[in-house]
């Protein structure tokens, strides 16, 4: 059965124990969000969150089914608006929803946003060579592996590449 979903702007009242949680680490699934290894905490997202809404720099949405359970969350940004370029960054946080392909259909819908609402030309993200899912939700949802940039992260003092990926706006790339 597939899951039909949606975005929407996140609100202030989205920042409830259940999201927040889906930042926690406890089960290593945000092992690849952040290289920074950056931890995430309701102060953290909300400060992240005005500071986005405030600058109109990076925008953040709420993942969720038509029946309203929510997903995950989704980035656009910051967005560069000299050279309309921005990072995308999806998040199945709900673990209810890993591996139904719900992370390709959140990118394909930011794509339209980023492009259609944001005017954004070109999208693109850094993803570690070993988060082969994350690669494959990217590629799937009309990106291309650009790059990939030699031991990049260093994971418990291992180097890890980092993979590339992009996205080109067709109103601005109509030969891609």
């Amino acid at each position: 059965m597939t899951v039909d979903i949606h975005l929407r702007p996140l609100t202030p009242d989205d920042f409830d124990a259940e999201l927040v949680g889906w930042y926690a680490n406890d089960d290593g699934h945000l092992d690849y969000f952040t290289g920074s290894g950056r931890v995430f905490d309701r102060d953290t997202l909300m400060k992240d969150f005005e500071s986005g809404r405030d600058s109109g720099r990076w925008f953040y949405y709420l993942i969720e089914t038509a029946g309203g359970e929510r997903v995950g969350t989704l980035k656009i940004g910051p967005i560069d608006q000299r050279n309309k370029t921005a990072d995308l960054v999806a998040l199945i946080g709900n673990r209810d929803f890993l591996g139904q392909g719900l992370a390709t259909r959140a990118i394909a819908l930011g794509n339209a946003l980023a492009f259609e609402q944001h005017d954004v030309r070109r999208l693109h993200s850094g993803i570690f060579a070993t988060n082969v899912a994350a690669i494959k939700a990217y590629t799937r949802a009309g990106w291309f592996v650009e790059a990939t940039m030699r031991g990049y992260y260093l994971r418990e003092g291992q180097p890890v590449d980092r993979v590339c990926v992009a996205c080109l706006n067709p109103k601005y790339f109509p030969d891609s």
